[in-house]
């Protein structure tokens, strides 16, 4: 719990110092102690892989769509909330807690986050559904999800990130043992590659791509163009670099500031719904 307690006091003292803008509908940069998620995660390492998932959704009223039956980290989040609200009423986001507690999850690079953005006040599983494409969506149907967000294919390639967790089986099962609906497996998967997932049922334990988004992008004459062009560069210089890019651009989609939205009291309830209950 000290842990806990750490990690929401420093979200919230890095809100202090931007209370004077938060009447503006403009972000601001919010930099403060991330000692708290990276303690947390120390004892829980699958834990930032499902943060980031979660940042990439953003669904927290309706957790019941389909695409968000495997997501996890909600009791992470609420728990954060809950602690900094009992300290500061009102002023931190659900919206910014989670971008943040995401990014200092990973362990990787680091990047500016956008503060004083508030919450949503209406959400649906409907919505989830004709937001979020399916990991066994083709690559064209990916491309319209992101170009409807004002994203483009290097963020379409970009958002693999989940690679540094773990899939569940049912996200790809179809891959292996019912692809075209006649008990075969997806011609695509290299077959050791195919032959190990089914060994170790489902697991995977290599660099391959189980997803068939993920299939899809590096056989595509134009994602692969842009992935052997990171690939020839160092680590640091060209993935880093253009990760951070388009997480921040990422972080700017829909943001609710000044008077739009609302800063919830609870992450999974709207406050009128919360006062009802």
């Amino acid at each position: 719990m000290g842990r806990l307690f750490g990690l929401g006091m420093g979200i919230v003292l890095g809100f202090l110092g931007n209370a004077a803008v938060s009447t503006q509908a403009q972000l601001e940069m919010n930099y403060y102690s991330k000692s708290f998620v990276e303690d947390h995660i120390r004892n829980a390492h699958s834990l930032a892989a499902a943060l980031l998932r979660m940042h990439f959704h953003d669904c927290f009223v309706r957790r019941d769509s389909p695409l968000n039956f495997t997501v996890r980290g909600f009791d992470f989040i609420d728990r954060v909330k809950s602690l900094v609200e009992a300290e500061y009423p009102g002023i931190v986001s659900c919206a910014d807690i989670i971008a943040l507690a995401a990014r200092d999850a990973i362990g990787g690079p680091f990047w500016r986050v956008p503060a004083v953005r508030r919450d949503g006040v209406i959400s649906r599983a409907s919505e989830a559904l004709s937001n979020i494409p399916s990991p066994s969506s083709k690559l064209n149907a990916h491309q319209r999800f992101f170009a409807n967000k004002g994203l483009d294919l290097k963020d379409l390639v970009l958002s693999s990130a989940h690679m540094i967790g773990a899939s569940h089986c049912s996200s790809f099962r179809s891959h292996l043992y019912n692809f075209t609906g006649g008990e075969d497996q997806d011609p695509s998967l290299e077959s050791g590659y195919a032959a190990n997932l089914k060994a170790k049922k489902c697991r995977s334990l290599s660099n391959d791509t189980i997803f068939r988004s993920d299939s899809a992008i590096t056989t595509s004459p134009a994602t692969k163009l842009f992935i052997t062009q990171v690939l020839q560069g160092s680590l640091v210089d060209n993935f880093y670099a253009q990760f951070v890019m388009e997480m921040e651009k990422m972080g700017r989609i829909d943001v609710k500031t000044g008077l739009a939205g609302e800063i919830r009291k609870h992450c999974a309830l709207v406050n009128s719904q919360n006062q009802r209950e």
